[in-house]
């Protein structure tokens, strides 16, 4: 059996909603929703939030995860990359002697992702896949546009069909699970993999937290499901 890393990166300094991580969400932080669903998967010792706040710290301690670092100054720049992250993260365990097959990577601005979707995503790995990745179905294939060399636009991505049912497959990234493969990522030491799989969620599950209104929007669909 794989063991598995969930690493849940959250950096302290967001300009488009600050806070953001740390923001309440009907009731509770809105990083506790990605805990929740690792821990539903996983135990808490195989469980990182990775930051560089003391602030964000103090809360997912006070929701009862312990941080296990945090970040140094370097990775607490806007030019830190999520593959930097996740490498300290990786070494920072090997050193500790655990050593993990497979990295979760959870963002925690997806609140409505939960264990099942990550059962699901974990299932479709195998040897030779570097990375298993969410995305939700998207129909900009049949709207995207650009002006022509005359100044007409043109739908390059799908020039011919003339309704939705004749317009391929594309998908969007949606930014809630990934799996990867610790060994493929170590020796490229980039997230720019070539052997990709993908695992398709609803739009319900695939709202992102980016922005004010994104919030307001989950909300809205929190009391929905409730009422």
């Amino acid at each position: 059996m794989n063991k598995i890393l969930t690493v849940i990166p959250a950096r302290g300094g967001s300009k488009g909603l600050p806070g953001k991580n740390i923001r309440p969400l009907y009731g509770k932080p809105l990083i506790g929703y990605s805990i929740d669903a690792a821990r539903e998967v996983l135990e808490d010792k195989d469980i990182c939030v990775s930051t560089d706040s003391p602030e964000i710290a103090k809360v997912v301690e006070e929701y009862g995860l312990q941080i296990p670092f945090l970040r140094p100054e370097y990775l607490a720049t806007d030019t830190a990359t999520t593959a930097d992250v996740l490498l300290h993260a990786i070494e920072f365990f090997q050193r500790q002697g655990k050593n993990y097959d497979l990295l979760l990577l959870l963002q925690p601005t997806s609140p409505f992702r939960n264990g099942t979707h990550i059962r699901e995503a974990l299932a479709l790995y195998r040897p030779g896949i570097e990375m298993i990745v969410s995305v939700k179905r998207s129909h900009a294939a049949q709207v995207i546009c650009c002006e022509n060399r005359e100044g007409y636009l043109t739908l390059p991505l799908n020039p011919q069909a003339s309704r939705r049912q004749e317009c391929p497959d594309y998908y969007e990234y949606n930014g809630a699970i990934y799996v990867i493969d610790i060994a493929s990522f170590l020796s490229r030491k980039s997230l720019n993999f070539e052997r990709k799989v993908k695992y398709v969620m609803d739009e319900y599950a695939s709202v992102d937290i980016d922005h004010q209104e994104d919030l307001l929007y989950a909300e809205f669909l929190m009391n929905q499901r409730v009422n």
